[in-house]
C-alpha cells in the first residue's frame, strides 16, 4: 500500500510539474498494451502514438513532454512492462567524398543499352558496364549461373524515383514511413517542384559539358539542370540517395523485385522509430527477402537489435553499410554480425579494387566483406544517372548478391548467405573482413547448385610399391567445369604411421578452361629393429655371501697360522681381529645395524631400465634399488626425464622392509634415434640410466591416401594406393 501511495504521490508532483518545450519520442517494449494506455491516459504524462512490431504488438512508439527518466520511473512498475529506449534521429548526411575536380568523363558514356540484354529496358551504357561490376564480375554471375535476382530487395532509405525507366518492371509501391502513406516516393521532398519544369530537362552535352556537385553525404554527380538547385541546399542533402541505392541493386539482380521503404527525408534525416516500422513490415507486410540498409549511427538499439533479430530467424537476408568516417569504431547495424552483413568500401577499378577506401570504416567488428564504393554509376531521380562515393554505394552490390544467392537456393536465410559472401577475393587489409566481395566464388560456394562451375579431381598412378623408408609420388589434377576459375588448395589424408604426404604447390588456381596438376609425394621412414638385450641384474643386493666368504677365508688363514705356532702372541691377536672383522661384515650385510654404531639409513644403490632400447611409442620398465631395506614408512624415490618424449612418474615408493621397486617409462614417436636420460635420487643419493628410443618407422602393407581439391565449400577428391614393403 505504501509502495502504490507513493508512485501515486509521484505521479501527481509530475503532473503538475511544467512540460518539456517539446515531446521527445521513446520506443517502449511491453506485453500489456492495456497498462500502458492506462498511464498516458493520465495528462501530460505520454500519448501512445503507434506499434512498431506490426503483428507482435509489443513495441511502441510513445511521446512525452517529462523527462525521460521521470517517463521511465512511471513506466517501470507497470505490468508487463519490459524496456524502454530514446527514438534517436539518424542522419544519412555526412561529409562530402566526392574527389575534386570530378572527372569529366565520368558520365559521357551515354550509348543505350538493353538491360538485362534480354529486355527492352535501355540505359546508359556507363551504368551497364562500369568497371566496378565487372570487378564483382556481375556479369559472369549471371549469365555463369543463368541468374538475375529472385524474390523482394527492400531498401531502407529516402525513397526511389518511381518513374525511372531504368527500374520500370521491378519498382513495388513501398510505403513512406515520413509522412505514413503509402509509395515510397523520393519525388514528394520535390513537390512542389523546386526547378523550373518537372521534371526538369535533361541537359546536352554543350549544356552541361562536365558533370555537377550535389551537397549530400553521397557526393553523387549529376548532369543536368538539377544540380543547381540541389547544390548547396541543406533540404535537398540526401535528395537522390535512395534511387541510386535502387539502382546498384538493380545492376545486380535485374530480375529481382525493389520495394522502396522510405524512412528518410530528402535532407538525410530520419527516426529510429520508423525504421524499425520498416524491417517489420518488410518481413511481415511485403515478403521481402533481403533488406538493404545504407546508413549507420553509433548508438546502440536493443530494439534495433530486436527486428533484425526477428528478421533474420524468418530468414531474411539483411546488408548495411559500415560508414564513411575512414576510422575504425563501431556503427550500427553492420556491428550486429550475427544478423547483418557489414559492408566497407575499396576502389572501383582494377588498380584500385583491392584497397581500402580512404573514406571507409574498417575493423571486423564492423566489416564483413568490402565492395566498390567509388565512382559508382546509378540510376537517379528524372531519368537521370549519377555517381557517388560511399560505403552507401558498397551494401548494395551484397544486397543485389542476396537475390542471386536466392536464385539458386530459395530458401537461402541469413547465415547461410554469410557464409558464401565470405567467399571473397583475399585482401592484404586486415580490417575488411573476408575480403572484397565477388559474386562467383560466393555463388559457387552453395552446393547442389544446378549447372554451376565447379571441378573433378583425379591422380596418376593409381597404385604403387615401395619399401619402407622410400619415396612415392603422384600427379593430382583439377579440371575445370562450366568456367570455374577459383583456387583450390590440396589436402592429404591416409598417410600410414611414421609416414608424411604433402602436395606441391598447395594451392591451384583454375582459369576455367585449362587443368592444373600439383604433386603428392609419400614419404615414409625405414623400420629399425631393436636386438635382443641381456636385462640387467636387478633386484635387492645381497653381500653377506661375499662378507661371510671373505670373513671365513681370513678365519681359516688366522687357524692355521695359529696352530704352526700356537705360542706366538702375534698370531693370536692376529685370529683375534680376524674374528672381529668377520663380525662387522657379517653386520653390514644384515642391514648395517650394530650396537656401537646403530641404525644406518639406506640411499639409492642403482636405477636400470629393461630393456634399455626401443622404439617410439613403446614402454619400458625401470627398477631403483636402495642399499639397504627401506623404512617402516616405506621410501620415496624421486624422478625424472630429460626428454618430452619419455615419460615418468614423479616418483615411486619402495615399501617398507623392500629393498627395490619398478616404474613405468613410456615413449612417444621419434623420428630419430633418441638418447634419453632417466635420473632418480634418494637418501642423499642420484642415479641415472640411459634409454634409447628408436624410430618406429612405417609398418608394411597396403594404403589408401585420399587426395583432396576444396575451394569455398565446394571440394572434389581421388584415392591413390601405396604398398610399403
Amino acid at each position: 500500500m505504501k509502495r502504490r501511495m507513493g508512485w501515486a504521490g509521484a505521479l501527481i508532483a509530475l503532473m503538475w510539474a511544467a512540460p518539456a518545450k517539446a515531446d521527445t519520442g521513446v520506443i517502449v517494449r511491453t506485453s500489456n498494451l492495456q497498462a500502458l494506455q492506462a498511464l498516458c491516459a493520465l495528462p501530460t504524462t505520454c500519448t501512445v502514438v503507434e506499434g512498431l512490431d506490426g503483428t507482435l504488438s509489443q513495441v511502441f512508439l510513445v511521446s512525452t513532454p517529462l523527462p525521460v527518466q521521470s517517463l521511465l520511473g512511471l513506466l517501470s512498475p507497470l505490468p508487463g512492462f519490459v524496456e524502454a529506449e530514446v527514438d534517436q534521429v539518424i542522419s544519412l548526411v555526412g561529409p562530402l567524398l566526392v574527389p575534386s575536380p570530378i572527372p569529366a568523363t565520368l558520365l559521357q558514356d551515354r550509348t543505350l543499352v538493353p538491360y538485362p540484354a534480354n529486355s527492352t529496358t535501355m540505359v546508359w551504357n556507363s551504368y551497364a558496364n562500369q568497371e566496378a561490376a565487372t570487378i564483382v564480375e556481375v556479369q559472369n554471375a549471371q549469365s555463369t549461373f543463368n541468374v538475375t535476382g529472385t524474390g523482394i530487395v527492400a531498401d531502407i532509405d529516402t525513397g526511389v524515383d518511381l518513374t525511372h525507366p531504368a527500374l520500370q518492371g521491378v519498382l513495388l509501391p513501398g510505403y513512406d514511413y515520413t509522412r505514413g502513406q503509402p509509395n515510397g516516393s523520393e519525388l514528394s521532398d520535390v513537390a512542389p517542384c523546386p526547378f523550373s519544369s518537372c521534371p526538369p530537362p535533361p541537359c546536352s552535352s554543350a549544356t552541361c559539358p562536365a558533370p555537377a556537385q550535389v551537397n549530400q553525404s553521397t557526393a553523387a554527380v549529376l548532369d543536368q539542370s538539377t544540380a543547381a538547385v540541389l547544390d548547396g541546399n541543406p533540404q535537398y542533402a540526401a535528395f537522390g540517395h535512395g534511387t541510386m541505392v535502387m539502382g546498384i541493386i538493380h545492376l545486380v539482380a535485374p530480375t529481382a523485385k525493389l520495394l522502396p521503404l522510405k524512412a528518410f527525408k530528402s535532407d538525410g534525416t530520419g527516426a529510429l522509430s520508423d525504421i524499425l516500422r520498416a524491417i517489420y513490415d518488410a518481413v511481415q507486410k511485403y515478403n521481402a527477402n533481403v533488406i538493404n540498409m545504407s546508413f549507420d549511427f553509433k548508438t546502440a538499439s536493443t530494439e534495433l537489435q530486436n527486428a533484425l533479430n526477428y528478421a533474420s530467424g524468418l530468414g531474411i537476408i539483411c546488408a548495411s553499410s559500415a560508414g564513411n568516417d575512414g576510422m575504425q569504431e563501431t556503427v550500427y547495424p553492420a556491428a550486429l554480425q550475427s544478423v547483418v552483413v557489414g559492408v566497407a568500401s575499396v576502389g572501383s577499378t582494377t588498380a584500385t579494387e583491392s584497397t581500402r577506401s580512404s573514406f571507409s570504416n574498417f575493423g571486423n567488428a564492423i566489416v564483413w566483406v568490402a565492395a566498390p564504393g567509388e565512382a559508382i554509376v546509378s540510376t537517379y531521380p528524372y531519368n537521370s544517372y549519377a555517381a557517388g562515393w560511399g560505403t552507401s554505394f558498397s551494401a548494395p552490390f551484397v544486397s543485389g548478391g542476396g537475390a542471386l544467392l536466392r536464385g539458386l537456393k530459395t530458401t537461402m536465410n541469413q547465415p547461410e548467405a554469410a557464409a558464401a559472401i565470405a567467399h571473397a577475393a583475399p585482401l592484404s587489409d586486415p580490417g575488411m573482413g573476408n575480403g572484397r566481395f565477388d559474386l562467383v566464388p560466393a555463388l559457387q560456394s552453395v552446393s547442389g547448385a544446378s549447372g554451376s562451375p565447379g571441378y573433378s579431381v583425379s591422380a596418376l598412378p593409381a597404385t604403387q610399391a615401395i619399401a619402407a623408408g622410400g619415396t612415392a609420388n603422384y600427379t593430382v589434377s583439377a579440371a575445370p567445369a562450366n568456367g570455374f576459375n577459383q583456387t583450390i588448395t590440396w589436402s592429404c589424408t591416409g598417410a600410414p604411421a611414421a609416414a608424411t604426404c604433402t602436395v606441391t604447390p598447395p594451392t591451384v588456381t583454375l582459369d576455367g578452361s585449362s587443368t592444373a596438376t600439383a604433386t603428392v609425394t609419400l614419404t615414409t621412414t625405414p623400420r629399425s629393429v631393436a636386438r635382443p638385450l641381456v636385462s640387467p641384474r636387478s633386484g635387492p643386493r645381497n653381500d653377506l655371501p661375499v662378507a661371510l666368504a671373505v670373513g671365513i677365508a681370513w678365519l681359516a688363514m688366522a687357524l692355521v697360522f695359529g696352530t704352526l705356532n700356537n705360542a706366538s702372541r702375534r698370531k693370536r691377536n692376529l685370529a683375534v681381529a680376524t674374528a672381529v672383522l668377520v663380525v662387522a661384515l657379517y653386520g653390514h650385510a644384515c642391514g648395517g645395524y650394530g650396537s656401537v654404531m646403530g641404525p644406518v639409513s639406506p640411499m639409492l644403490s642403482s636405477v636400470t631400465l629393461s630393456p634399455s632400447s626401443v622404439n617410439g611409442g613403446s614402454s619400458t620398465t625401470g627398477t631403483v634399488t636402495l642399499s639397504g631395506a627401506a623404512p617402516s614408512g616405506g621410501a620415496t624415490v624421486n624422478l625424472s626425464s630429460n626428454s618430452a618424449s619419455v615419460t615418468v612418474p614423479s616418483s615411486v615408493a619402495v615399501t617398507g622392509g623392500a629393498t627395490s621397486a619398478t616404474f613405468p617409462v613410456n615413449t612417444s614417436a621419434v623420428s630419430a634415434s633418441t638418447a634419453v636420460t632417466i635420473s632418480a635420487s634418494y637418501g642423499g643419493a642420484s642415479m641415472t640410466a640411459s634409454l634409447t628410443v628408436k624410430p618406429l618407422g612405417t609398418p608394411a602393407g597396403i594404403y589408401t591416401l585420399t587426395i583432396t581439391g576444396t575451394s569455398g565449400n565446394l571440394s572434389d577428391s581421388t584415392t591413390v594406393a601405396v604398398t610399403v614393403n
